[in-house]
């Protein structure tokens, strides 16, 4: 099995819970229509490509999330500029534009996505770097677009996992991105993402795994009352501090001891008290 392509037990049926509160069917389809919106905005202005200022495309981002229902907690380091590789774990498609808004990147992505109805346009618009995960030989040369990339002083999003988990479980960073890192002598910022509800539990709606379809999961997530979408920005790994690429996965992996929580910033209207420690994260699993 190709690098690229590693595997995940999630499923919707034995990890997605269902909001046994969730929001009624009108305010629902109010939140789609809101995101549809905005998307369109984002595909109407797309070919002015890098001309876009990136503190918009931040807030863009910001409000598709918010636009959703999702309420979102950042915490922790703020993202150097230049070539960077930015790295986290995978559990919902909300990912995406969660870590567009802490940092605008270069996301790199499967080949299948460029197929993609409204997302592929999109991704191909923004600069994403297509992988072809069921073909090893192209490896080397994938790496190799990647460095340059970084090299050129752009950030690159990748999810090492390879596959998405629902948050209950996670999977292993593989190493082969991390050398991309490495040839560049770019820093590595490590994010965690966890979804949890407004009382604390977890919020496994937002999982999108297995065989669960794009629309399924958005009228579930639009559904779900009190999801909060919390990100940790760990402090980068300076290049030079770690001798290959196992060794660099291994410190950017998420589930590693996490750093207190120094502030936290709620991007939404109402203020979050500061946290000065930080519970412990419960591990969950994703798809590609």
């Amino acid at each position: 099995m190709s690098v690229w392509l590693p595997s995940a037990p999630c499923t919707p049926g034995a990890c997605v819970e269902r909001d046994r509160a969730a929001a009624a069917v009108p305010r629902a389809v109010l939140r789609l229509t809101a995101v549809a919106a905005l998307v369109l905005a984002g595909i109407a202005l797309s070919p002015l490509g890098g001309r876009i200022p990136a503190e918009w495309v931040g807030r863009w981002c910001r409000a598709i999330v918010r636009a959703i229902g999702v309420r979102v907690r950042v915490t922790g380091a703020v993202a150097p500029a230049g070539g960077l590789l930015l790295v986290a774990n995978h559990v919902s498609w909300l990912d995406i534009p969660l870590l567009t808004a802490v940092r605008p990147a270069r996301m790199l992505a499967k080949t299948e996505v460029r197929q993609w109805p409204v997302a592929g346009p999109l991704a191909a618009r923004g600069g994403a770097l297509f992988i072809e995960r069921d073909r090893i030989r192209a490896l080397p040369e994938t790496v190799a677009r990647i460095a340059g990339a970084l090299r050129e002083g752009a950030a690159v999003t990748a999810f090492p996992e390879g596959s998405t988990w629902c948050g209950r479980a996670h999977g292993r960073f593989h190493r082969a991105v991390f050398q991309a890192a490495l040839d560049a002598g770019v820093p590595v910022q490590p994010v965690g993402l966890r979804y949890r509800q407004t009382d604390g539990g977890p919020g496994t709606s937002a999982a999108f795994v297995g065989e669960d379809t794009l629309l399924a999961s958005l009228w579930r997530v639009a559904r779900t009352r009190g999801l909060v979408a919390e990100v940790d920005i760990r402090p980068p790994i300076p290049p030079g501090t770690h001798p290959d690429r196992r060794a660099l996965a291994r410190a950017a992996q998420p589930t590693a001891a996490a750093p207190a929580w120094t502030h936290t910033t709620l991007l939404t209207d109402h203020p979050v008290p500061q946290r000065t420690t930080r519970p412990d994260l419960p591990a969950e699993p994703h798809r590609a």
